[in-house]
């Protein structure tokens, strides 16, 4: 098979890794990709929002089958232009994306089909939104309505900074019309786990669980990012709150697909929250996890294209996916100042020394001969082991040998 990913990050690079292991296989391009993509498949000079230069790609190339990574392309509807054409997509349509596009249609769907969530209102109006936050307990959540790259979420611990936090999406515009309608939520204490599925119409096998770290600095503080390390499996996932997250989560949620006559085929990503008193969802998104997906992939032992081709073609029943019993750990290695400014340029060095460690490159580029960092989240380091502690300690050991001018990571990826 001719395989055409989508995207430019580490989950990519991960997603790249996996597919390239497949005997399926006869030849992978990813656009636009990034030099480390570059070193297992062919890289694409077409950025993922452009779904015509897309398109016409894989019919000059004769894809069979197209994996798309980033959230954006899908919510624009790559997945029913390229159905439309005949060219086989993963990714859910761009009905079924507006379950990570819109906060207020996916806690909508949510409420309507009983799944547990957090309490919450939507608004469109700044004053309103504003009067509203009486009506919540602090700490409170102050969530964009659209895509803001993993960063439209704030907690507020006071209701100064929570309207502060509404100023800065409804009137300074941080997040551009994302940010133009809110949902203000009650804060959810707990543990996070990150839920991966996979969803074919009708049928939804969930992945192994995976932990991930939102917040910029150790001990769940700072800002929100886009995830800043992750590990799987999830020790708080297990028993009866995985059976409980089948009857309560993953049932509504499927026959909610099936009453709205949404034909999702794809990744769901669940975003838990373990509570006290049971499971609740945080999030959808309609896509691989960053960084999930690179502390997945090492574990999964089933043929990824078979998973996917299966998934395209409502055979996901057909499919028993194969887990390694090996613990993983993700460190991802950011610039200075990410999630806000922060400088780009700074050359790489060290990779050549990373021993029984996988690094999957983020925001890198290649400027005369020299590896180069060119994002926030510049590189994720993937480490297994027979325990959690075994998984961090090497991806930690393996972190410590790569070097960059602002190199940042959290010290706290599995604890």
């Amino acid at each position: 098979m001719k395989l055409l990913v989508v995207g430019s990050g580490a989950r990519e690079h991960a997603l790249v890794w996996k597919l390239s292991r497949s005997a399926h296989v006869e030849s992978i391009y990813c656009a636009p990709g990034n030099p480390g993509i570059a070193e297992i498949a062919e890289t694409v000079d077409i950025e993922a929002t452009d779904i015509d230069g897309l398109l016409n790609f894989a019919k000059a190339r004769e894809i069979d089958l197209v994996v798309v990574g980033p959230e954006q392309p899908l919510v624009m509807g790559i997945s029913d232009r390229f159905k439309s054409e005949g060219i086989k997509l993963f990714g859910p349509d761009k009905r079924c994306s507006r379950l990570e596009g819109s906060k207020t249609f996916s806690k909508a769907f949510m409420k309507k089909y009983g799944v547990p969530t957090a309490r919450y209102e939507e608004y469109n109006n700044l004053e309103e939104a504003i009067f509203g936050l009486k009506n919540f307990d602090l700490p409170v959540v102050i969530k964009a309505d659209g895509l803001a790259a993993g960063k439209g979420v704030v907690v507020a611990e006071n209701r100064q900074k929570a309207a502060e936090a509404l100023r800065d999406m409804m009137e300074s515009g941080r997040f551009g019309y994302a940010g133009k309608s809110v949902v203000v939520e009650e804060f959810l204490d707990g543990v996070e786990a990150s839920l991966l599925c996979f969803v074919d119409g009708s049928t939804i096998v969930t992945m192994e669980s995976a932990r991930d770290y939102k917040k910029a600095f150790d001990g769940d503080t700072g800002p929100n990012t886009g995830g800043m390390g992750a590990c799987s499996p999830n020790s708080a996932y297990e028993g009866d709150v995985a059976k409980s997250v089948e009857e309560k989560v993953l049932k509504p949620i499927v026959e909610g697909l099936i009453a709205e006559n949404m034909d999702y085929r794809g990744v769901l990503f669940i975003g838990l929250m373990i509570c006290k008193g049971g499971p609740k969802v945080l999030e959808f998104n309609v896509r691989f996890g960053d960084p999930e997906t690179q502390a997945l992939m090492p574990r999964l032992e089933t043929d990824l294209v078979e998973v996917l081709d299966a998934v395209v073609e409502g055979k996901l029943k057909e499919i028993d996916l194969e887990w390694s019993e090996k613990c993983t750990a993700c460190i991802v290695l950011s610039s200075d100042g990410y999630p806000e400014l922060y400088e780009t340029g700074k050359e790489i060095t060290g990779l050549k020394d990373v021993e029984d460690t996988l690094v999957f490159q983020g925001g890198t580029k290649l400027e005369d001969g020299k590896l180069l960092t060119n994002g926030g989240r510049v590189l994720s380091v993937v480490s297994c082991g027979d325990t959690i502690e075994d998984a961090r300690r090497s991806a930690y050991k393996g972190a410590e040998k790569i070097k960059f001018e602002g190199k940042r990571h959290r010290g706290d990826i599995g604890l």
